[in-house]
């Protein structure tokens, strides 16, 4: 046998391999996925019509963290909805688009280490949502817990204060405020200090691995999304998500009615809503 045909053999042998331990995993995955959500699977029947409703009571919203990948989307997704009659940015930079500037889009500079004095900036919103967040490999333990924490709660405390009455935030899943790992225990922490606040609408979203391609993505991160991506196009998991379905469900949730002022909505109940909207 040639070098060649032996390692066309080779490399096919372990393509083949390969596609069935992620078949395999997948079905691992799929075993302990998250219960089937229900309350999301006739949206899409209904999304035209709620749109119009909502875009109805001239309504006004805030995002923070718009720059990120998150952020980005999901204001691509509202501007696309028209729902809004005012969209705000809130960062620490104005931000560039390609395309002509949206009449309804307005940028608000602020230094989050002094939130407090850019209280202005939060008032007269009726809707906010929150896709900060940044890494300890990034930011530090430190810099994470400020980011993730410390402008995630001032922010929410301006904003109910200055009259929001409903919140979105991005979470992440496993978040949990007695967890032994910081990153969820952070996580946790500010979504039970943010629904203390009161607002009349508390939704957390908490997607599992985002599926994006991060230009500043570390070879780790690239791995496992590659890694999740690949069992994602064979089943939906609990453990993955196109960054899409998130921004997509935080946007078609907004125009729902919720049965308790604060709602969880997990990943596959993420991945319900971001299939199940209308395109």
């Amino acid at each position: 046998m040639s070098v060649m045909k032996l390692l066309d053999s080779i490399l096919g042998n372990a393509t083949g391999i390969f596609a069935v331990v992620i078949v395999l995993i997948a079905v691992l995955f799929n075993y302990f996925d998250d219960p089937d959500p229900v309350k999301y699977n006739s949206m899409a029947e209904d999304t035209k019509t709620l749109e119009e409703n909502f875009r109805q009571q001239n309504k006004s919203c805030f995002i923070l963290g718009a720059s990120g990948e998150t952020g980005r989307m999901l204001l691509q997704d509202l501007l696309g909805r028209n729902i809004f009659s005012k969209i705000t940015l809130i960062g620490r930079r104005t931000l560039t688009f390609e395309d002509k500037a949206n009449e309804n889009l307005v940028q608000e500079v602020v230094d989050f280490e002094k939130l407090e004095d850019y209280a202005a900036s939060f008032q007269g919103h009726d809707v906010g949502y929150c896709c900060l967040g940044t890494t300890k490999a990034k930011a530090g333990t430190e810099g994470f817990i400020r980011v993730d924490h410390d402008y995630v709660l001032k922010s929410a405390e301006l904003a109910k204060a200055g009259g929001c009455a409903e919140f979105h935030l991005e979470s992440s899943r496993g978040a949990d405020k007695n967890s032994n790992f910081l990153y969820l225990k952070v996580k946790g922490q500010v979504e039970a200090e943010i629904e203390a606040l009161g607002f009349d609408r508390f939704a957390i979203y908490r997607p599992g691995v985002l599926l994006v391609d991060r230009q500043e993505s570390r070879p780790a991160e690239w791995l496992a999304r590659k890694f999740f991506g690949a069992v994602s196009a064979v089943c939906t998991t609990a453990m993955s998500i196109p960054i899409q379905a998130v921004a997509k469900a935080m946007a078609s949730n907004t125009l729902l009615q919720p049965e308790q002022k604060t709602e969880i909505l997990e990943n596959k109940d993420i991945a319900s809503l971001g299939k199940g909207a209308g395109q």
